[in-house]
């Protein structure tokens, strides 16, 4: 029997050097690795990331925010956050069990890209940008350019995902979450809605609205988004949203969780359902 080759460094110019020259997994939580596979263990070789210094963590700067590509689900849940993060924050208590939100990694969570996955209409909604690490060079780019289809990234062979970086102006205003599955908690999702508004003298100044598990990727819903901008900050602004708004934009498929005509019913009304709370009185003096 072939022994699996698993490597674990503390410094990701090592790990970067040894991905220059092996050809296998990288595994951060593997809670996605692991039930993809039908063998006792991994097939090797192996890249561990967990041990890199300074993968893991939120930090803040006059530029953004900063996410380490370990960084789990219950350090999101834990980190403090602007109000334009809150949608981030239920899509993490979204993200299977307390164990699962232990272990499980940001980045794992865009590297598998799901349609499904939780936190991609959040990061959406955030003009998230992806940092790619090479032994080489250091790119970034959109995390709209970064996920291609269903299992399916812009991350080359040599490259690990390092960071998810938020730009400041994308950390304005509040955002919100909800989620539709077949019960209420450990389910993978029929649709989700991942929404942000932020305001001024209580007229809307960013809209951002982003659809997951209704397309081969999470979708802005950028027609949406340009009827919310320069309407007042009120209950009554959802009359300018219409179903078609939001479905029109969408490409759902029939799967064993649904059919894609009651996705797309679903998803229109998870935007009405998550929007409406960031468009109170209440929320007007915080946006």
């Amino acid at each position: 029997m072939t022994a699996v080759t698993y490597f674990r460094p503390t410094e990701l110019g090592s790990a970067l050097d040894w991905l220059s020259s092996h050809t296998g997994h990288i595994a951060a939580g593997c809670t996605d690795l692991f039930p993809s596979t039908d063998r006792p263990a991994l097939p090797g070789p192996i890249l561990d990331v967990t041990a890199i210094d300074g993968l893991r963590g939120v930090h803040a700067s006059e530029t953004g925010w900063h996410i380490g590509a370990t960084t789990t689900w219950t350090d999101i849940i834990r980190a403090d956050l602007p109000p334009s993060f809150d949608a981030l924050k239920l899509a993490a208590r979204e993200v299977g069990s307390k164990q699962i939100q232990n272990t499980g990694t940001i980045a794992g969570n865009l590297c598998n890209a799901s349609p499904a996955a939780d936190g991609t209409p959040c990061l959406r909604a955030l003009d998230a940008i992806v940092e790619l690490a090479s032994a080489d060079a250091t790119r970034t780019m959109a995390l709209s350019d970064f996920i291609l289809g269903p299992g399916k990234t812009a991350l080359r062979p040599n490259e690990i995902l390092t960071a998810i970086d938020i730009p400041r102006d994308s950390g304005q205003g509040r955002s919100h979450f909800l989620k539709l599955g077949a019960r209420k908690y450990l389910v993978i999702s029929i649709a989700m809605v991942a929404a942000r508004i932020a305001a001024k003298d209580g007229v809307i100044t960013q809209a951002a609205l982003s659809v997951g598990a209704c397309s081969a990727v999470a979708v802005r819903l950028a027609e949406v988004e340009a009827a919310l901008i320069g309407q007042p900050l009120q209950a009554d602004t959802l009359l300018a949203i219409s179903d078609s708004m939001v479905t029109m934009a969408l490409a759902p498929i029939d799967d064993i969780r649904s059919d894609a005509d009651y996705r797309l019913t679903a998803a229109a009304e998870l935007a009405r359902r998550t929007l409406r709370p960031l468009l109170t009185e209440d929320h007007k003096e915080a946006a």
